[in-house]
């Protein structure tokens, strides 16, 4: 693609693999910053390297490990994800193109997800748990230059990825909300309560359990791990 191709938010395919973009920085030499969708790993490449994806009605691919597929003719459930493909907001919400939702509450077709943002029923596809029959896999832009041992972790996924975060948090530890994609930084820890940088308050055992909050690195390790 070309870098003036690059928006914030779009689904792109780099290494064979489905990203999302989460932001685009035009001076620097890998200007294109991402996430891979399947396991929130970061990376930034050129505008070059990535081939430009629109989700649509029945794809299916893993989101932290945790397999779903879009649905456009299913109820959004209240606990359950949406993907926002058609962003309309109101003034007064705040979400842009392909944010991941968790749903609050639905009121007839529309919901209210968690950020008390307001999604009508033609913004979004809803996230169905689980790999549904006559699916099209997206995880991979050609599944058949995937090993079979790449496969089976894939399958192992979501495990592995909730072990690994079940460790005791540290001062500068930064997590990812993976109900709007934004970060926040441990800056205090007081028994078994740490305070985030966005001033919320959550216990270790929340942390840990929480489907919503993903470990990406430390400030002082000098990279994302």
């Amino acid at each position: 693609m070309k870098l003036l191709q690059v928006r914030k938010g779009q689904f792109v395919y780099y290494q064979n693999e489905l990203h999302k973009v989460y932001s685009v920085k035009p001076l620097a030499k890998k200007s294109v910053l991402m996430f891979r969708i399947k396991d929130m790993e970061q990376v930034a490449s050129k505008a070059e390297e990535v081939t430009f994806y629109k989700p649509k009605h029945m794809d299916s691919f893993l989101f932290f490990g945790a397999r779903y597929t879009l649905h456009e003719d299913r109820p959004a459930e209240e606990g359950g994800y949406i993907l926002i493909t058609k962003p309309d907001p109101d003034y007064m919400d705040h979400y842009s193109l392909n944010e991941f939702e968790k749903v609050e509450s639905v009121e007839g077709k529309n919901v209210i997800t968690t950020r008390q943002n307001t999604v009508k029923s033609r913004e979004f596809l809803v996230m169905v748990s689980g790999e549904e029959q006559g699916s099209n896999d997206i995880v991979y832009l050609d599944k058949s230059k995937v090993s079979v041992e790449q496969l089976e972790q894939d399958a192992q996924l979501e495990e592995v990825l909730r072990e690994k975060n079940a460790v005791r948090p540290s001062i500068g530890d930064v997590y990812l909300n993976l109900d709007n994609t934004g970060t926040a930084m441990v800056v205090a820890i007081a028994g078994e309560e740490v305070t985030l940088g966005t001033g919320e308050r959550i216990t270790f055992h929340e942390l840990y359990k929480a489907d919503n909050w993903s470990y990406l690195y430390n400030i002082n390790d000098g990279e994302f791990r």
